[in-house]
């Protein structure tokens, strides 16, 4: 089943309308502008997480120019933290959330090989 035409039709057949995942702001208003993400940009590649306290994340990274960004809505999102290498310059997270980071760096270098 790797007939790139089948597959292709596939595809059409079940193609969504709407987009895939929808996330709204669970932070209160003083957090800042919540990012506008989306995959038009095709070399992005996006990560999100909510802790158990309902703390939201977003990761990107732009894979032309390598540079990771993270946000948060209880640093404000308008503070972005680049952590292309790794550290999170001064921010404390979790161990959930440090897995997580962890995990984007990781799948987004992937991406980039691909």
């Amino acid at each position: 089943m790797n007939d790139p035409c089948i597959l292709g039709e596939i595809r059409e057949h079940f193609a969504m309308s709407e987009p895939l995942l929808r996330i709204s702001n669970h932070h209160a208003p003083g957090s800042g502008d919540p990012p506008i993400v989306d995959d038009a940009q095709a070399d992005q590649y996006i990560g999100y997480f909510e802790n158990l306290f309902g703390e939201q994340w977003v990761f990107t990274r732009d894979q032309a120019t390598g540079v990771a960004i993270l946000r948060g809505g209880d640093i404000s999102w308008n503070t972005p933290i680049d952590v292309t290498d790794g550290a999170t310059r001064g921010l404390t997270l979790n161990p959930s959330e440090a897995q997580w980071l962890e995990s984007c760096l990781a799948a987004s270098q992937a991406f980039a090989r691909r």
